[in-house]
């Protein structure tokens, strides 16, 4: 199931913490798509060390939309995938 966190209009460190703290609850199956107005460099070492992947795309409500699945969570990685070809 996808979750949406909308860091759009907040402040660093705003929309680093809480899309740490959002990713951490993901469950089997489960994506994040965060909707961002920057791309957050910083964000993606982190969410690597800890066992994510990601995928960052151009949005269409704001500048960036970074998705974000556990590596090795094949029906969320296939989430993605579907929601990418759209």
């Amino acid at each position: 199931m996808e979750q949406i966190l909308d860091v759009s209009g907040l402040e660093p460190p705003g929309p680093l913490e809480q899309s740490l703290s959002a990713v951490e609850n993901l469950g089997p199956g489960d994506h994040l798509r965060i909707l961002h107005r920057r791309e957050p460099f910083p964000l993606y070492g982190i969410l690597a060390a800890r066992g994510f992947a990601h995928r960052t795309l151009p949005g269409s409500q704001t500048a960036f939309e970074i998705l974000v699945w556990r590596v090795g969570d094949a029906a969320a990685e296939r989430a993605v995938g579907q929601d990418v070809e759209r």
